[in-house]
């Protein structure tokens, strides 16, 4: 199964470029020129990763596509790209799993998607499994139910008889 991308960048020649690495590298991708379209494909589609630009139609155009990305429920793993890491930091983020400064060595960003979709793929199965330090919501209290306590009890009474 290859793996889904939806790439957006308002600037076509990094669009294509992007395009054309990630898809010789067996991902398939889909491109959006906006953060409207992209919003448009992740609420029509679904993708195991997004890759957005920071800056495009606006200097928040990027958090938008980001936030939009969170809140699907399929649970993309979120990259951004920008040009301007440092003044990026300035501006509130919804927490991209990734930021990607360009220009980027090719070997260099297949590598670091390579493993942000690891790790994202890891987490989302913990989650799922109920692992609350992957899912970002607090232990839940577990009482031990009496058939629980049930099977406990002859291992001690085995353990004690030796």
């Amino acid at each position: 199964m290859k793996r889904r991308i939806l790439l957006v960048d308002d600037e076509l020649a990094i669009l294509l470029t992007l395009k054309a690495v990630l898809e010789i590298s067996g991902f398939e991708v889909e491109t959006a020129a906006s953060a409207r379209e992209a919003k448009s494909k992740i609420r029509s589609s679904q993708y195991h990763m997004v890759i957005t630009d920071m800056r495009m139609e606006s200097d928040y155009a990027g958090n938008e596509v980001v936030h939009a990305a969170k809140k699907a429920p399929y649970q993309p793993a979120v990259a951004m790209l920008t040009a301007f890491p440092i003044a990026d930091s300035v501006v509130e983020s919804p927490n991209p799993d990734k930021m990607l400064v360009k220009p980027m060595n090719t070997s260099d960003l297949l590598r670091q998607l390579e493993a942000l979709l690891v790790t994202h793929e890891d987490k989302k199965r913990k989650a799922e499994q109920g692992s609350p330090e992957y899912a970002g919501i607090p232990a839940p209290v577990v009482s031990k139910s009496p058939a629980s306590a049930k099977k406990k009890a002859p291992a001690k009474k085995l353990a004690s008889a030796h």
